[in-house]
């Protein structure tokens, strides 16, 4: 009987272990989550909403009303040309990894490779994600809208004075030589120089908000001040346009912090959690430094102490607990505060709508703050184990990218100025680049 019993289970083995071992290849197999897919897609969506229409009517409202049009014109410009960039070569440049090896410094540490040129091999059924779950055309749109917002927030520092013809240039070549590069070595993965360094990013404090800002602050100065400024008065011509684009911004926000969770899971909740959180915190923080030093509060100050939030939350989102992101947006909202208004007026340099005092600064103050709040004996969620550790390594990506991205816009643009030339003329200026670029009026009466 025992015999037969064991010849039995041989038997019985014989046929129940290839079909376990099948049973596992299938568990083992990449699988598509449709959660996860239909989390990115409406994350993906909601951060072209913050282009278009979000920071079009953000900054249309802050510029003079001969020059609504030409802000909205850039806005959407710059989402037709960084779009199709993208798809070429734009990709490829930021997440190709070959070459690349963890602790080896070489020339695609910098640089992404051309294996992803023109999307080459990516199909309906290609799929990737943290644990490959949803669909790679899904990441790579999901990317190409922060790689679409980034150089839009530039316009910002100067708008009002830049011909169409040499922004669209401008753009197409800081896009390649800035904005994709430094995506590449904060996100590509082992062997991209700041991924190596350990910098934290969750998602875009160093590749979007500090890469932009800097090149804002560079743009206006070589550019030079708008004809009056500072003494002629340039106020706001519709604020109500900026309140609505500010919450447009807001609300898509969450697209851009809890979608960097690339998952519908517990990251992305606290992710969406800690935005608003700093959000508030910076608003109120700006909306009360305003107050007590002018008197007054205002709806353009709370409307930009909303957007220093959403921008000092970023890269922090992914690992920063509500504790943390309360003290990273009061501290955001009143350093961009005071930034906005007395260092700028300090210094001198016309940044047209604060596309630095605002993102340049908010995303340095997020960087730094990100690694101290990062750490669990903080209450955050990351593997922070030594602050002061973290904090240097915080700093090292952010005076990497200050310098990087100061130099080569620098250069572009002084280029760009021999070449073609970067402004208008003052005859251009004075009746607004709304009729003398586009032969429109934003307002026909």
């Amino acid at each position: 009987m025992t015999l037969r019993k064991f010849a039995g289970l041989g038997a019985l083995l014989s046929i129940v272990m290839p079909s376990l071992a099948m049973a596992a290849d299938e568990v083992a197999a990449p699988v598509l989550n449709s959660g996860d897919t239909a989390w990115m897609l409406t994350a993906t969506a909601l951060v072209l909403f913050m282009t278009i229409p979000g920071l079009a009517l953000f900054y249309g409202g802050m510029v003079r009303s001969k020059n609504i049009l030409s802000v909205m014109m850039q806005c959407f410009a710059i989402t037709g040309l960084i779009s199709i960039l993208w798809v070429v070569y734009g990709y490829s440049i930021a997440f190709d990894t070959t070459g690349m090896e963890q602790g080896v410094v070489n020339f695609n540490s910098f640089f992404g490779g051309m294996g992803k040129a023109f999307l080459a091999g990516v199909t309906p059924a290609s799929i990737t994600g943290p644990a490959a779950l949803f669909p790679e055309a899904v990441f790579i749109t999901f990317q190409m809208t922060f790689a679409i917002i980034t150089p839009a927030l530039i316009v910002g520092a100067f708008a009002e004075r830049m011909k169409f013809s040499a922004m669209l240039i401008f753009m197409a070549i800081w896009f390649t030589l800035v904005y994709a590069p430094i995506a590449h070595m904060v996100w590509s993965g082992n062997g991209g120089l700041m991924w190596d360094w350990g910098v934290l990013d969750f998602a875009g404090g160093t590749v979007v908000h500090i890469n932009a800002g800097v090149a804002g602050l560079v743009a206006c100065i070589v550019l030079g001040k708008r004809k009056g400024f500072p003494t002629t008065p340039m106020a706001p011509h519709n604020l109500g346009y900026t309140l609505i684009g500010a919450a447009m911004l807001w609300i898509g926000w969450f697209g851009f912090n809890a979608g960097s969770a690339a998952a519908a899971n517990g990251t992305a909740g606290m992710a969406m959690l800690v935005t608003q959180i700093a959000t508030a915190a910076a608003a109120l923080g700006w909306m009360f430094a305003e107050w007590i030093t002018h008197g007054k509060p205002s709806a353009l100050g709370i409307a930009s102490g909303v957007v220093a939030g959403l921008v000092a939350i970023t890269p922090a989102a992914g690992t920063v607990g509500p504790m943390g992101a309360l003290v990273i947006g009061l501290v955001a909202g009143v350093i961009c505060f005071f930034c906005a208004t007395s260092l700028k007026r300090k210094l001198g340099y016309d940044d047209s709508l604060d596309a630095f005092g605002v993102h340049g600064i908010g995303g340095i103050v997020g960087a730094i703050l990100t690694g101290v709040f990062a750490a669990p004996a903080l209450g955050g969620f990351g593997t922070v184990t030594d602050i002061a550790a973290q904090v240097w390594i915080q700093c090292k990506g952010v005076g990497f990218t200050v310098i990087y991205t100061a130099i080569v816009t620098y250069v572009i643009l002084k280029v760009l100025d021999m070449v073609m030339g970067l402004r208008v003329t003052e005859e251009e200026e004075a009746v607004g680049l709304d009729l003398a670029q586009h032969n429109e009026r934003g307002y026909n009466l």
